[in-house]
């Protein structure tokens, strides 16, 4: 079952992107998932099953502000 993830949700992961940081803001949901590092501003497209194994916690849009 996949997860629940919505754009503008801010995902914490495992391990951390060259730049140090870990986490990324999700601009792109679906089978893939474009993500924008929040270290660095990269922006990469990726598969579900790949992100999904990699996310530590998920902060939602509403949280966060």
């Amino acid at each position: 079952m996949p997860m629940d993830i919505r754009v503008g949700d801010l995902l914490t992961m495992k391990k951390a992107h060259p730049c140090g940081a870990k986490e990324w803001l999700v601009l792109r949901s679906g089978m893939d998932f474009r993500l924008r590092c929040t270290g660095c501003g990269r922006e990469v497209l990726i598969p579900r099953a790949k992100a999904e194994k990699g996310i530590k916690s998920v902060t939602r849009a509403q949280e966060a502000e």
